[in-house]
């Protein structure tokens, strides 16, 4: 599994959330099990992961407020320690995927052969997709008290406007299987951005496809918060 953020295949669009696994390689770069005693920090590294390389730019207040801050301490420890656990059951489930760990966070990468994407300006979620919508699902019924951020983007083909409507459709359409699934409505935030959080260089045909794209977050909610400071007795 490489330890990559947010890169996306083809003519689709593709789902990332964010992962920190013990036996990933991506937890070699950031294992929250060992950084929650000593960060306290804001969200800022889990937002870059989900809205690109663009983070000043607008439209991301809802994503900052959803995020909030690193919990430290013991709790930042017990909180990594269950976040590690849903990874490594993510990549588990869902070989294709490529996992990484930002902050408090789940960050999961679809390579343009699996996981969840889109035809050419199209915004249903095909049977591939559900298929691999219905294994995440499993997933986070099983952790409960987590929060998932979707957050839909394109390329710079074609009207910015349209792009931008084409991005909000995709993304809802993966929040509205979420839901119809059994996954709460109020776990779920929805954002979009069009073209304008480029993540690659939208000139060349590789760099567009990796910018076509829908980011899924997983971060703690705040009953797990306080229920691991209550165990780590903060």
């Amino acid at each position: 599994m490489k330890a990559l953020i947010n890169r996306i295949g083809v003519l689709s669009l593709t789902i990332a959330l964010v992962v920190s696994v013990t036996s990933c390689k991506s937890i070699q770069n950031a294992n929250n099990a060992q950084k929650g005693g000593v960060i306290g920090a804001t969200g800022g590294a889990i937002l870059g992961a989900i809205i690109g390389n663009n983070v000043g730019k607008g439209g991301n207040g809802e994503l900052g407020a959803v995020i909030g801050g690193v919990v430290g301490g013991g709790a930042g420890v017990l909180i990594g320690n269950k976040m590690d656990k849903q990874a490594q059951q993510i990549e588990e489930e869902i070989p294709g995927a490529q996992v990484e760990r930002v902050d408090d966070g789940i960050v999961v990468t679809f390579d343009e052969n699996s996981g969840v994407y889109f035809d050419t300006n199209k915004y249903n979620v095909n049977a591939a997709s559900q298929e691999t919508l219905n294994k995440l699902i499993g997933v986070f019924k099983e952790y409960p008290d987590t929060n998932l951020l979707v957050v839909g983007h394109t390329d710079s083909t074609g009207d910015a406007a349209y792009n931008m409507t084409l991005s909000k459709n995709r993304a809802n359409a993966v929040t509205s299987y979420l839901t119809s699934h059994g996954i709460g409505s109020s776990r779920l935030t929805t954002n979009w951005f069009g073209e304008e959080q480029p993540i690659a260089d939208n000139s060349t045909v590789e760099g567009r496809a990796k910018n076509r794209r829908v980011n899924v977050a997983i971060v703690p909610n705040e009953k797990m918060i306080q229920e691991a400071k209550t165990q780590a007795g903060e």
